[in-house]
């Protein structure tokens, strides 16, 4: 008899459970614009790398990268992701160019067309 209360009252709370949706973290949704800014801080991981080979300048992309994160507040898994696209845009460049070729100046230069028109369009969509 009290296996079968223990059962029923385990059987319960599972429910209650999966109602309520307490089996996993409730995880915030993300802003429509996620997407832009996870490519936009991969591109300024990319140029943290590219800019040193081929055009050393005073923009810090890491910094910049930092600062955008920064102004947009996100919550602690938002921030993650933006900072594991900036690694990997930084990563991905470091996995094949140790010098600057002509590849490498024309990834920069597309990449750094893609950026501009990321921010406008996302400024121009997005910004109050």
């Amino acid at each position: 008899m009290i296996k079968t209360a223990h059962k029923q009252a385990m059987s319960v709370l599972l429910v209650a459970l999966l109602v309520t949706g307490a089996t996993a973290p409730a995880r915030a949704v993300d802003p429509p614009y996620q997407a832009d800014m996870e490519r936009l801080s991969e591109i300024m991981g990319s140029l943290y790398f590219l800019q040193p080979l081929c055009d050393p300048g005073d923009v810090d992309w890491r910094q910049q990268a930092a600062d955008l994160i920064a102004s947009d507040q996100p919550d602690e898994d938002r921030r993650q992701r933006l900072a594991g696209a900036f690694n990997s845009g930084y990563t991905g460049f470091a996995r094949f160019y140790r010098v600057c070729t002509a590849s490498a100046r024309e990834a920069m230069s597309r990449l750094l067309a893609e950026a501009e028109k990321l921010a406008r369009d996302m400024h121009s969509r997005y910004a109050e």
